[in-house]
């Protein structure tokens, strides 16, 4: 569950001795984030959401199985094969019941409660955090700010990496 990841990461954090951080998270990682940020403020120093799910208007596997469809034609040849493989070594069973708790998750409740400075990240191509999406995720948001990255799709830190490391150095540095 999401927060089964957010215990998983806060004791990663631990074990390497990093109390607090700025955390970035793309996608699911996002609600990860958010669920670590409002249980434990104090260890996220900042926060960067880069295509934020799930969008409360395609609650549904059937909406987002249809917007990771038309996200493909976005993503490189290399972004396809790396997450599908992903996918197939974490097998059908578990990668649909992570989709379902991801679902299950509603990240629109959390974002009012995360007090750190939060940038919100979409790619301009993306059908998963679609701008509505990701302006309503960023007004929610009691210190956001929201960054479209130009030509980008959903995997926008694999896809688009100098492009996003460029606005996280100017978010980190701020």
């Amino acid at each position: 569950s999401i927060p089964e990841l957010g215990d998983v990461l806060c004791r990663w954090m631990d074990r390497i001795g990093m109390p607090k951080a700025a955390l970035l998270g793309n996608s699911l990682g996002c609600q990860i984030i958010a669920e670590v940020a409002v249980r434990d403020p104090g260890r996220v120093v900042k926060a960067i959401l880069v295509g934020p799910t799930v969008d409360p208007q395609a609650r549904s596997l059937y909406r987002n199985g249809w917007r990771l469809l038309r996200d493909i034609r976005h993503e490189s040849l290399l972004s396809i094969v790396t997450q599908g493989g992903d996918y197939l070594r974490s097998g059908l069973r578990r990668t649909i019941r992570t989709f379902q708790l991801a679902l299950a998750d509603r990240i629109e409740t959390k974002l009012p409660r995360m007090e750190m400075p939060t940038l919100m990240v979409r790619g301009e191509f993306d059908p998963i955090a679609p701008q509505r999406w990701a302006e309503e995720a960023t007004r929610l948001l009691p210190r956001g700010r929201l960054v479209v990255l130009p030509g980008a799709p959903h995997a926008a830190n694999f896809d688009a990496p100098a492009a996003l490391a460029r606005e996280v150095l100017t978010f980190l540095q701020q």
